[in-house]
C-alpha cells in the first residue's frame, strides 16, 4: 500500500484545483437569479394545486362551510 505524505496530497488537490473551470461572476449571478425565480414559481404553482386539492376534497366529503 502506498504511503502519500500530507505535502504531496495537498499538491495534488491544488494541481486538480486548477484543472476546475470555475463560473464568472457574471454567471454566478444570473444562475442564481433563474434559481430565485424558479423557486418562487415553484412556489406558486404548488400553493394554487394545494388549494385546488383542498377545495376538492371538502366539496366531495362536505365538510366545508
Amino acid at each position: 500500500m502506498a504511503k502519500l505524505s500530507p505535502f504531496k496530497f495537498l499538491q495534488e488537490v491544488r494541481a486538480e484545483g486548477d484543472k476546475v473551470t470555475w463560473p464568472t461572476r457574471r454567471e454566478t449571478f444570473i444562475t442564481s437569479i433563474m434559481v430565485a425565480i424558479l423557486a418562487t414559481v415553484m412556489a406558486i404553482l404548488f400553493l394554487i394545486s394545494d388549494q385546488v386539492i383542498r377545495l376538492f376534497i371538502t366539496t366531495v366529503l362536505g365538510i366545508g362551510t
